[in-house]
């Protein structure tokens, strides 16, 4: 059966399922009660220096939402704990004696001044944690000040704390990384040079919900006015994936462990995460969305699956995909497929046709033998998928890879075999090139 115990840069947790820092690990009350549901371990909201900030006492989050006012996106204009230090880590100190064998990580936020991170790290440190992670990405408020994103998107202010920490801390460090940047793979590569254990990612992204058009302001609006926060949910995972990846297959990070975050919401959003590389998941927006016990579907539904495909362990697949994320230009152009309708499960809504016909490739048919009827039209479909996505019926529109040696009715030419290696393929512009050089 299988085993969804985990152990993340000697971290051990009965699953990979941890509470990222935030809203719901601020406290006692709230990590116990997310034990007592079954999360794996939590990233304590992030702690910083004494005297603590100032929240503000109003409207906090702004939210996008889907039909059904399906929560997609939540923003927030939240500050780090607003409680005092002292507090926060005999909070801690507590915990970890109760629960042993849950994971509990305190994320942390001080000046970029090396003395500030000793005093944190050893107050830390005696409270039995099992390690830190430095928040690199806050993109709101913090940033301001100097610290969060502000340090983020500075590779050499993160090599150069992470190496503090290092310095001074028995205890294993995860950078959180912020995705307001252009290329993720920089700040990783400076966390990994600073002897980070691991990285974690993403944290928020800058954002604006939205704006009270009766009040002309952002929303969440405090007192007449609003500010940029932090985009998450499950709106922000497929630029979150995308990260993931980029840091798995990057030549210098590759095999730096990651804890993926980011609209991480059913066992499959966790185990897509896992499969681009990361060692665990971290989850928010879920929680404070369904409560605690959203875990226990998310621990079901990925035993369940790994005993489908006969994985006894989470080490078994993760990274799995990994090999398989590749750059554009090394896809295969012989590759070719055609969308194929099921008539028996079409219910004739037009979508596709309607779709295919202003916005694509006027492949498929509204009418047959004076009958409405969608049919695809082979001679002009590219296979581009569009038809697949719009349509409401799941299955109803598949593509199917034309076999090798048959004649595409599009382009007349017979279907190359499936080469082993595109990469060194003549129809491949960058084998050329390479061959070239």
């Amino acid at each position: 059966m299988a085993d969804l115990r985990t152990e993340f840069i000697g971290i051990k947790s009965p699953n990979p399922f941890w509470l990222a820092s935030a809203p719901p690990t601020d406290k006692e009350y709230n990590v116990v009660r997310a034990f007592k549901a079954g999360w794996g371990g939590v990233v304590w909201k992030t702690l910083g220096e004494d005297p603590p900030v100032v929240n503000v006492n109003g409207p906090r989050y702004g939210a996008i939402h889907g039909k059904d006012r399906q929560l997609i996106g939540l923003n927030n204009i939240e500050l780090i704990t607003d409680r005092p230090l002292e507090v926060n880590l005999r909070e801690i100190k507590q915990v970890k004696r109760d629960w042993p064998d849950r994971a509990l990580v305190v994320s942390l936020m001080v000046p970029c001044e090396e003395q500030s991170w000793i005093d944190i790290l050893r107050k830390v440190e005696d409270t039995g944690a099992d390690g830190v992670e430095l928040n690199f990405g806050c993109p709101h408020g913090m940033s301001e000040r100097g610290m969060g994103s502000a340090v983020g998107q500075v590779p050499e202010y993160i090599e150069m704390v992470t190496r503090w920490v290092k310095q001074h801390s028995r205890m294993p460090c995860i950078v959180k990384l912020t995705p307001n940047i252009t290329d993720v793979r920089k700040p990783a590569q400076a966390a990994h040079a600073g002897g980070a254990d691991a990285v974690s990612l993403i944290n928020t992204i800058n954002s604006i919900t939205g704006v009270d058009l009766d009040m002309m302001s952002p929303s969440p609006t405090v007192d007449g006015k609003g500010a940029h926060g932090g985009y998450c949910g499950p709106a922000v995972k497929p630029i979150a994936l995308n990260m993931v990846a980029e840091i798995a297959r990057d030549p210098v990070t590759r095999g730096l462990p990651i804890s993926g975050i980011g609209g991480v919401t059913t066992w499959r959003d966790a185990a897509e995460f896992m499969a681009l590389g990361a060692g665990t998941v971290q989850v928010c927006t879920a929680a404070m969305t369904y409560g605690f016990k959203v875990v226990q579907d998310m621990i079901d539904g990925l035993g369940d699956w790994m005993d489908e495909k006969g994985h006894t362990s989470v080490d078994q697949f993760t990274g799995a995909a990994v090999p398989n994320v590749t750059d554009w230009q090394y896809l295969n152009l012989n590759y070719i497929a055609k969308a194929k309708i099921d008539q028996d499960l079409c219910i004739k809504c037009g979508r596709c046709h309607i779709a295919c016909e202003d916005t694509s490739h006027q492949a498929i048919t509204s009418m047959v033998d004076g009958a409405r009827k969608f049919e695809v039209i082979d001679e002009e479909c590219v296979g581009c998928n569009l038809c697949v996505n719009v349509c409401p019926v799941e299955n109803c529109i598949t593509l199917e890879p034309m076999a090798a040696g048959s004649i595409d009715p599009r382009t007349k030419r017979p279907v190359e075999k499936d080469y082993a290696n595109w990469t060194t393929h003549p129809n491949n512009p960058m084998a050329v090139k390479e061959a070239a050089e």
